[in-house]
């Protein structure tokens, strides 16, 4: 709980004031240099919500910076999302904590208008994921970031003509195109952690299944695993992917139907009390989810090995 409401920061100019930033020079859309920003906070608790999108590119920050319940420490070169009306939260113990380097993007969802990024923006997942799956550049990677930055601070801060937000778009869009596959690399290099993070689910998925869960709360949902396992949703589906191929959710009913098969292979209960056991509140669903899944259905699968 945090100890001050958080600052709602309605409007780029409002951040822009916030921070003791000159006026920007489009109400829209803001591009700014980390070390440009005046405002330096108080040691303590810091909470904001933008009603914008941001995307930053952060070096040298030595404050923690906190989502939901997990911590991160940006002290390497890092990008990280966010979607409008999210709470960032940050803790120092002195303000030098604040000072760091780097970029910052602005976007407004009145910017991007009737363009096809308008809708394309929100299909990128990481906009949603927690602070401690922030996107680590190699030096190639993080040049490359720094170099569109760049480009889009060129035009924000070059006479506006007609063709100035198409241009802005585009660099943005490109931007965006890059941090999904700079996101791919990500999961593969870090399959150890990733392997970690699954290994930790089936735990999870074991104690539930082997408690009264199921039958008194039916099927976890993924939002519940998400938060048992401190991770985004959106994370740990493309996680999922990345490893088995598979959404969270089909995870979760393979996990299932394993449990499913085990009872009626080494029970005598009926399949009704199997589907009722396994949080099932109508048998039906029980065998339409097995059947999909085993091409057989409840009865059928007992009876082969019988």
């Amino acid at each position: 709980m945090f100890v001050t409401p958080p600052h709602h920061i309605k409007t780029i100019a409002e951040y822009h004031r916030f921070n003791e930033l000159p006026k920007p020079g489009q109400p829209l859309v803001s591009v700014i240099r980390f070390e440009d920003i005046q405002r330096i906070p108080d040691k303590g608790q810091l909470s904001i919500v933008l009603d914008f999108y941001t995307i930053a590119l952060k070096k040298n920050f030595s404050a923690k910076m906190k989502y939901g319940q997990q911590d991160f420490d940006f002290d390497e070169g890092v990008m990280h999302f966010m979607s409008p009306r999210q709470l960032l939260f940050f803790d120092s113990t002195t303000a030098d904590d604040f000072k760091h380097t780097g970029w910052l993007l602005l976007i407004h969802p009145d910017f991007l208008g009737n363009t096809s990024l308008a809708n394309k923006i929100k299909k990128y997942e990481y906009f949603d994921y927690h602070i401690n799956e922030a996107l680590h550049l190699s030096e190639k990677e993080e040049i490359m970031v720094a170099g569109i930055f760049h480009n889009i601070a060129e035009e924000y801060h070059s006479r506006i003509d007609g063709l100035s937000q198409d241009v802005i778009i585009a660099q943005i869009e490109l931007l965006l195109t890059y941090s999904d596959r700079f996101y791919q690399r990500q999961f593969i290099t870090r399959k150890i952690a990733g392997h970690r993070i699954l290994n930790r689910l089936e735990a999870l998925l074991k104690t539930y299944f082997e408690s009264d869960s199921l039958n008194e709360n039916g099927l976890p949902t993924v939002l519940y695993i998400a938060d048992a396992l401190n991770i985004s949703p959106n994370y740990l589906s493309r996680l999922l992917k990345m490893l088995s191929g598979q959404s969270t959710q089909q995870f979760i009913h393979d996990k299932l139907i394993e449990l499913a098969k085990e009872k009626l292979l080494m029970t005598s209960l009926s399949i009704n009390e199997i589907a009722y056991q396994l949080g099932f509140e109508h048998p039906q669903s029980f065998s339409k989810l097995f059947k999909a899944k085993t091409k057989s259905s409840p009865g059928e699968f007992r009876q082969s090995f019988n």
